[in-house]
Order: structure tokens, then sequence, then C-alpha cells
């Protein structure tokens, strides 16, 4: 039986704690970053660091190497210099959202990619959680981790504005959220430039600006720059 250990107990940690004790891992109390952590890779397999970002590299200094045990972070756009001297270092990322443990417990094990790089046992982390896995080399872990950002937070960011646009027609955010998942299994069967629908997609400039002249000012640079991201999709169709 694997056995694991994790430093910061928020909902990232404690999302992968019950993950990975459900898929029969054994998981031992997690430390946090105020405790002693010398001996934090002591008598387990694993020790994954779930602590933000700015706090990773120092939570690894404090712990004593150890070749039984592997090191790892769930970081999305650090890679594995923020580990330091340790000799198996692994980069455990999931394409997930993990809002507390159960509902992100879930997720982890609901076929979830990962982005891993270093040491074999990320891989064999994701393979226990059923997920899939994707190499991400450290030189390109910032552009990986933009990209998941653009893909969720952006998302999240352009859906706000239909609702405030629509809000303005009368109309609630609820009747867009069918184009919505009709639009991403359409990207995902045919690709983006394929998938584009739309004023843009046709050379329909005057709609544009009709667009344009209808909503609030203060949405207008978000549309334009939407505008000329689809512009570039109609160029590579």
């Amino acid at each position: 039986m694997r056995k694991l250990r994790i430093i910061g107990p928020g909902r990232a940690g404690r999302s992968f704690s019950v993950a990975l004790k459900r898929a029969g891992w054994w998981v031992a109390e997690p430390l946090r970053r105020a405790d002693a952590l010398q001996d934090a890779a002591a008598d387990v397999d694993l020790l994954l660091i779930a602590v933000p970002d700015a706090a990773i590299e120092s939570v690894a200094a404090q712990v004593e190497p150890r070749d039984t045990c592997a090191i790892a972070h769930v970081s999305g756009s650090l890679g594995l210099g923020v580990l330091g001297a340790h000799s198996r270092r692994a980069a455990i990322h999931p394409l997930a959202s993990l809002p507390n443990p159960e509902l992100g417990a879930e997720r982890l094990c609901a076929g979830t990619w990962f982005a891993v790089s270093g040491d074999a046992i990320a891989a064999e982390v994701v393979s226990d959680l059923g997920g899939r896995c994707v190499e991400v080399a450290d030189e390109h872990r910032a552009e990986y981790h933009a990209a998941a950002c653009i893909a969720s937070n952006h998302l999240v960011a352009l859906l706000g504005q239909v609702e405030r646009v629509a809000a303005r027609a009368g109309v609630p955010l609820s009747v867009y959220l069918d184009l919505v998942r009709e639009t991403v299994d359409n990207v995902e069967q045919l690709g983006p430039a394929v998938a584009l629908t739309g004023p843009v997609a046709r050379g329909d400039t005057a709609t544009v600006e009709r667009h344009l002249a209808a909503i609030d000012p203060s949405e207008r640079n978000a549309y334009r720059a939407m505008a000329e991201a689809a512009g570039r999709l109609v160029a590579v169709a």
C-alpha cells in the first residue's frame, strides 16, 4: 500500500487526501506550513505540497530529502526547480476545480486530466485516481497554466459579461447556458476554427457594429477583443 503525507490542509490538499484514501492509499495526518517539517518525508512514499505557489520553495527547503520518498507539488504554473535539492521531484496538477474536499475528491476521481512531470510516482497517482496524464515540461508550465486559466477563469468572466449584456434586454443568463454547452461540444468534435459561427465567421461587420452600438460602453472593449480573437480563427479556417 502506498503511503502519502500532505503539507497544506486546504481545499486542494484535502481533496487529494480524500481521493487517494478512496483509491487505497494510506494517508497520514496533514501538516501545516507552521509545523516542524524536517521529517515530513519520513515513512511515506509521496510527500505532496499543497500550499500557495509563493510558499512551495520555502516549504520544500525545510524538508530533509529522502531517497525513499518523492516530493511533489500541485502547482500548475511552477516547475520542479522550486522543490530544491530533493532527488525525486514531481509536479501533479489537476485540470479540475476543487471547491471543497468532497466535491474535489469526486472530480479528481472522474477521469480528470493532470499535468505531470518528474518522478514516475506522479503518473502512478493519476492512474490510481482513474485520471489521464499529459506531460508538461518545466519551461512550458506557465503557458500550460495560462491556457487553463483562459479555459476556466476567463470563461467565467465571459459568462459574467453575457449575464450583464443580456440583463439589459430582460433575458436571464440561464437562457444561454444550453448554447454554451452545445458550443463546447462543437469545439470538442470539430475544433475551434470549424466550430466558430456568428457574424465574425460570416464577415458580417455591420452586425458587429450594431452590437457595439447597443451594448453598454463598459462592455465594448471586451467585445472587441473577443471579436478580434474570433477573426484569428476565421483566418486559419
